[in-house]
């Protein structure tokens, strides 16, 4: 590769790469110029380790002439032989190169080289990319160019790795960011606080359909299993909610010990309140059927659960709440408090699912009138109803 052609590429990274669209675009721009320069690659990888729950990395992957694809990798990874004999396993522990010639026969120990070797790749290397924090990431570079990467070529590859190093690692702060925001505190309201709402008051007036669940016995769960028993039981719990929640259209504001309080934006423009009250429900009985078919081991035998849900709509103050620099973001309102309420009478009821006249208004079901009830704040009673394929379970 001629050095008099990569000083305008290291420029460009080193200002930012300002490039319309997405990462994948980003990336594919910086192969498409090294390309152009005269860099032989054919295939270039990026592997960035993620600060996430679930997910090990990410990585984009370039083919001369071809989109860049993108995926995800979980935890498993780690433990798999495919891993344990990847030349991308020793960037990550030791930090080094490893560069794998197809003529080479020490490039026999790595089997991924085998697959490259059979599309007529002629040199691989493993370059590490380290970010400013310590940590280590990866990128792979790929020819099919007989006698494989020039000196110049590798050269040239190294040149470039700081300045793609940083902006990279701006990029993935940027995605750390909002993955750490939607796992803490949802992606609506993640994407509010990356935009810039991060100040006490800030808040918004939004119509939604509101749920309030609550896991019953939970108090003499605690009181009899190990702590950490009971929070696996809670983990899994919640997986029964969150899933069909997010699938349909809500989002998860807060986890209150065994309790929790998730959203369904209603578009008051559209006038949509049937559709979403209808995914609420759909969300609440996937819930149920989830729940009651968890079953969990302790000792020989297994806990069945059961558990209670409120379904009100209504209009709610969304946003920052908090004092000095503790703030939280959420919702509150009468409409809220209704909720709230409305779960304690399921649980007096034994029902799984209750909901407010308001929504049983908006989604229409086969309700059962379950009469009024006095609510401790409301001026007047509410009428609550519930569905009349569900038969009440008292708890002992």
């Amino acid at each position: 590769m001629d050095r008099s052609g990569l000083q305008p590429i290291l420029n460009w990274l080193i200002d930012g790469a300002r490039t319309p669209g997405t990462s994948a675009d980003m990336i594919a721009a910086v192969c498409e110029r090294l390309v152009d320069a005269g860099l032989p690659l054919s295939r270039f990888g990026i592997f960035i380790r993620t600060l996430h729950p679930e997910i090990f990395g990410r990585n984009f992957i370039w083919r001369q002439g071809q989109k860049v694809e993108m995926g995800t990798v979980d935890f498993e990874i780690l433990e798999t032989p495919e891993f344990a004999r990847s030349p991308l396993r020793i960037v990550f522990q030791e930090g080094i190169e490893v560069r794998g010639r197809m003529d080479d026969p020490d490039s026999r120990r790595f089997p991924f080289l085998d697959d490259m070797r059979a599309e007529g790749v002629t040199d691989y290397i493993a370059v590490p990319m380290p970010f400013l924090d310590g940590s280590v990431h990866a990128t792979s570079w790929v020819t099919r160019q007989p006698g494989g990467f020039s000196d110049d070529d590798i050269a040239s590859i190294r040149m470039i790795m700081a300045p793609l190093a940083r902006v990279s690692e701006i990029i993935s702060l940027r995605r750390t960011a909002e993955m750490l925001l939607d796992t803490y505190v949802g992606n609506r309201a993640g994407a509010r606080i990356l935009g810039g709402q991060i100040r006490r008051g800030h808040n918004d007036t939004m119509q939604a359909a509101i749920w309030l669940s609550d896991l019953r016995g939970f108090t003499a769960l605690s009181d009899r299993l190990p702590a950490e028993t009971v929070v696996e039981i809670l983990n899994h719990y919640f997986d029964c909610q969150v899933t069909a929640i997010r699938g349909h259209g809500g989002e998860v504001l807060k986890f209150m010990g065994d309790g929790l309080l998730a959203v369904f934006p209603i578009d008051e423009y559209i006038g949509d309140a049937a559709h979403v009250c209808s995914r609420v429900l759909e969300a609440a009985r996937e819930s149920r059927a989830s729940v009651e078919a968890l079953a969990f081991p302790v000792g020989d035998v297994f806990e069945r659960f059961r558990f209670g849900v409120a379904l009100h709509v209504g209009n709610i103050l969304y946003g920052n709440i908090g004092g000095g620099n503790r703030l939280d973001f959420t919702c509150i309102g009468p409409a809220v408090n209704l909720a709230a309420r409305l779960e304690k009478i399921a649980g007096r009821l034994g029902r799984t699912i209750v909901v407010s006249e308001g929504f049983a208004k908006a989604c229409q079901h086969d309700w059962r009138n379950l009469g009024e009830f006095p609510i401790a704040g409301f001026s007047k009673a509410q009428r609550v109803y519930g569905l009349a394929e569900e038969t009440p379970v008292v708890m002992a």
